[in-house]
């Protein structure tokens, strides 16, 4: 028991009037930006839900969410609450909670965010470690691209984003995957399908790259976190076409990397891919591959998470695994 103007009754003066319950209805609304689908996730109804959020809004005096043609976008207030209540919510769970996590039997979700370049050469190994050690987990891919990226991994719908990151705030952490390196591929009935590419001959080709998320040139920062956005080296590829007097012939700039395949097929194009993924393309007989005809630097591929997963099993499991899978992908 807890004595009124006791010390403890005065450190958790706030939350006295507060339901704890309506917090998990804040996290799972803040966490979907959807009524009906927060509902879904905790196990209420779309009513029940907005009935919390009435309580939850007159208790903090703030809206917290606002209806729009795009899903309930939260207010400052509640945008500032929300990586401190999911912090909450998953310290308590892990104080109540099993203290262990055996994959043999658990059916936790996982998510994870990464491009489809990363889901291409890094979940196929993994999704085979989860069939043969932890078959009833669950796993959601959602697009590394998307600009709320940082907020997900903050509000902890995203488990773990795959990606290449140059600044990392402290309330993340991160862990080096692999050096990538680009390579050229071209259609395998390219004249220059056989033969390795010449800087002279690739700076008669049209080009295809990649950028991730539509964004060209550089990176995008969201919260603290810096993403790189294309996954070859520009600066290296204008400055070796500019020692011969030429300037890239950029033709298309997209987003998808698995596209790529298709958009040189029947094309005089050349692109500029990731190497592990090129020899997943070479593999299906849909590339042919040839090394640059300079020297790149290599770019890191990273996964980062939130600093309050970093000792949770589960977590150390799902990293321990993804770190495996993606070393497999250089071992071929």
């Amino acid at each position: 028991m807890v004595c009124v103007g006791s010390p403890l009754a005065s450190e958790f003066s706030h939350l006295k009037n507060i339901d704890l319950n309506l917090l998990t209805v804040f996290d799972a609304v803040m966490r979907e930006r959807n009524v009906l689908r927060a509902g879904q996730t905790i196990g209420l109804s779309p009513s029940a839900v907005s009935h919390a959020l009435s309580r939850l809004r007159a208790q903090l005096n703030d809206e917290l969410f606002v209806r729009t043609a795009t899903g309930m976008m939260p207010t400052a207030r509640a945008t500032d609450m929300a990586s401190l209540v999911r912090d909450a919510l998953v310290s308590a769970e892990r104080a109540i909670g099993p203290p262990d996590f055996i994959p043999e039997t658990s059916t936790r979700e996982f998510c994870i965010a990464a491009t489809d370049y990363m889901t291409a050469v890094v979940i196929p190994d993994f999704l085979r470690r989860l069939a043969a050690m932890a078959p009833h987990v669950g796993l959601t891919i959602l697009p590394a691209t998307r600009i709320d990226l940082t907020a997900q991994i903050d509000v902890g719908r995203v488990d773990v984003a795959l990606g290449s990151f140059l600044d990392i705030p402290h309330r993340l952490h991160s862990q080096l995957l692999f050096d990538e390196r680009d390579v050229v591929i071209v259609a395998p009935d390219h004249p220059l399908a056989r033969s390795p590419i010449t800087v002279e001959q690739l700076a008669a080709l049209p080009l295809i790259v990649v950028a991730a998320g539509g964004i060209e040139d550089g990176q995008i920062s969201e919260r603290g976190l810096t993403r790189r956005m294309e996954m070859f080296d520009r600066s290296a590829l204008t400055a070796e076409f500019a020692k011969i007097g030429a300037t890239p012939k950029l033709k298309v700039i997209q987003p998808h990397f698995l596209a790529l395949p298709s958009l040189l097929a029947g094309s005089s194009a050349a692109a500029l891919a990731p190497a592990r993924l090129a020899d997943v393309f070479r593999g299906t007989g849909s590339v042919a591959v040839s090394e640059l005809p300079w020297t790149a630097s290599a770019t890191p591929v990273q996964m980062v998470w939130h600093d309050r997963l970093r000792h949770d099993p589960a977590h150390l499991w799902l990293r321990s695994h993804l770190a495996d899978a993606a070393q497999a992908t250089g071992e071929s």
